[in-house]
């Protein structure tokens, strides 16, 4: 499970930095509806560095949510199976 929430997350950074270097003004418009904010005079800043930096990061935090979600699932549900036995 933590595997695929790894790699979920690098094929969400790829797209999602896809787009921003294809349509970066509308990339931008859409950034600033999801924060609630006005970001007009604000830039993106788009270097490979940045690129993987942002994917190995991003993957090993969804990595390490996915091993917790998974330990946190495991404990409650053998505590339901003990507790219907």
């Amino acid at each position: 499970f933590s595997v695929a929430c790894a790699v979920t997350a690098a094929l969400l950074w790829v797209v999602c930095s896809a787009l921003v270097a294809a349509m970066p003004d509308a990339m931008m418009q859409m950034t600033g509806h999801m924060v609630h904010m006005e970001v007009p005079q604000m830039s993106w800043t788009m270097s490979w560095s940045g690129f993987l930096f942002g994917l190995s990061v991003w993957s090993a935090l969804l990595g390490v949510t996915g091993i917790l979600l998974s330990v946190i699932y495991n404990r409650e549900a053998g505590d339901e199976s003990k507790s219907t036995a």
